[in-house]
């Protein structure tokens, strides 16, 4: 399946390639094969990229926090969150790379509290600096059992955060909260004291992958 943030792209990336193999059929059509295959190159490429797989995690549970979105882990410490809840959390880092699926998914149930964007740099997303600096979009969600605060980061690719939240709404464990286009990050923001069930450089997927146990 194909996520609803690429039709655009997609259709671009048609036109963009038609146009390019008609110039080369006209003028260079010695080079028209070549012309064909890359421009099939680059829209497999973009396919895969705003490829949505379905992933249902059946009935709620509150004890589980999901990981909110594919890709690699890369920071997990205790560190201040200076936005919202302005003390010591856990912080979990997943990286996205180019190659991850990029929907992102709401880790728990819950009521939407707080929701911001920031304008900001694109700064590589591991960078540790792209957590406060980037361009980003930060969400509370909260529950009778927690209080999350989950931060999309756009990278140095990533030009544009889709976020769908809005503050009040009622959200489902692994319904859609937003996309990042490209390469970006999503920082998550738990309780001091929270069970995280994932290590450094492990790779997790969305609604499929326990991040931590409330």
């Amino acid at each position: 399946m194909i996520h609803r943030e690429g039709k655009a792209t997609i259709l671009l990336s048609l036109a963009f390639t038609a146009i390019i193999n008609l110039i080369t059929w006209f003028l260079a059509p010695s080079f028209i094969f070549i012309s064909i295959v890359a421009a099939l190159a680059l829209l497999v490429i973009v396919l895969q990229f705003f490829r949505n797989p379905t992933r249902a995690i059946g009935s709620e549970n509150l004890d589980i926090v999901y990981a909110p979105a594919d890709g690699k882990v890369v920071v997990i410490e205790e560190t201040e969150e200076n936005e919202y809840f302005k003390d010591k959390r856990l912080q979990v880092s997943i990286f996205m790379s180019p190659l991850n699926v990029h929907v992102n998914r709401n880790p728990i149930s819950g009521e939407v509290n707080y929701v911001k964007h920031h304008p900001g740099k694109f700064l590589v997303a591991w960078n540790p600096k792209s957590s406060t600096e980037n361009e980003r979009t930060t969400v509370v969600l909260k529950n009778n059992n927690t209080e999350l605060l989950i931060r999309q980061i756009a990278g140095a690719l990533a030009r544009r955060i889709v976020n769908y939240l809005k503050e009040g709404q009622q959200v489902e464990q692994g319904s859609e909260m937003g996309f990042i286009k490209f390469g970006s990050r999503v920082d998550i923001f738990f309780p001091i004291g929270t069970d995280i069930q994932v290590k450094i450089d492990e790779m997790v997927k969305g609604n499929e992958t326990i991040l931590a146990r409330i």
